[in-house]
């Protein structure tokens, strides 16, 4: 038996949030077409005959803008790099971007590093493929090169086998039936998240968090109350919309997801509150579990 960590890492929207979910099988690790929609480090657990992967997904490690949410992500990747067993570097299907270069510097020598060329099914021409993998080959001896699609689910065999060489033997940290490490509370508060910034994501900024105030259970029933926070009044009515009904679709949604990950019913109320520059606040980071 095999246990590990691997690190999922890469620059904003390469894809490494939908592996995560089609490596362990459920929706743990929220996506959207939204640039560094993840924002926590977020463990995902897939158990097999002969392993056990310890999957930890990062924030996109980002360059443009350097507020105090963005630098404490960028830590959380470094942290997150250094500590693992083997690391998965995600890069999209148009080869290498000078924006990757500082993602693999974040990778101790030491650590092993298999290379994902993402959304591949997106190249036509497969002599493509094999082209930008050998152009990708002379930024590190990596220890592997695997072509793959997240969304399609191509190639997940092929990049286990690989993952699965630099797993120390040991026995599973973790249940068999586990697939995070995060509380039920958590998961509610990106589900919403999820929801807003792709049903919302080309009108609003940046500058959205989720708090979850309230997540009790009554019986099967889970009751969960829930603020979004905005940055400017303006974002406010972007949220709620006309007469309620952007608020009320995000609810809708974000309730069924819930439902169908938790297994359960849910009773789902959210409401909206301006919280000006929280995105640049230690404090509001801290209240907001950034910190």
């Amino acid at each position: 038996m095999k246990t590990g960590t691997i690190a999922i890492v890469g620059r904003p929207n390469v894809g490494k949030s939908t592996l995560l979910n089609q490596l362990v099988g459920a929706h743990v690790a929220i996506t959207s077409r939204k640039a560094q929609t993840t924002r926590h480090r977020l463990l995902g657990i897939r158990t097999d005959v002969d392993a056990q992967y310890q999957f930890v997904d990062t924030p996109g490690y980002q360059t443009r803008h350097a507020n105090a949410l963005n630098k404490m992500m960028n830590r959380t990747v470094g942290q997150v790099a250094g500590e693992v067993d083997v690391a998965v570097m995600v890069i999209d299907a148009n080869g290498w971007d000078e924006r990757d270069d500082p993602v693999l510097k974040l990778i101790p020598a030491n650590v092993p590093v298999i290379l994902a060329l993402n959304k591949i099914d997106k190249v036509t021409d497969k002599a493509k493929v094999a082209e930008l993998l050998g152009a990708a080959s002379k930024k590190r001896d990596f220890a592997a090169l695997v072509p793959i699609s997240a969304s399609k689910g191509t190639q997940m065999k092929a990049l286990l086998y690989e993952v699965r060489k630099h797993l120390p033997e040991g026995e599973p940290s973790y249940g068999a039936d586990d697939i995070t490490d995060r509380p039920e509370r958590f998961l509610a508060a990106e589900l919403v998240r999820e929801r807003i910034f792709r049903l919302l994501g080309d009108e609003l900024p940046y500058s959205i968090a989720v708090d979850v105030e309230r997540f009790e259970l009554d019986g099967r029933m889970r009751r969960i109350a829930a603020v979004i926070y905005v940055d400017r009044p303006s974002h406010k009515a972007i949220v709620i919309g006309e007469k309620g009904a952007a608020l009320k679709r995000i609810g809708t949604e974000a309730r069924h997801a819930m439902e169908e990950l938790f297994g359960s019913k849910v009773f789902l109320e959210l409401w909206v509150k301006v919280k000006g520059g929280w995105a640049d606040s230690d404090a509001a980071l801290r209240q907001l579990g950034y910190k």
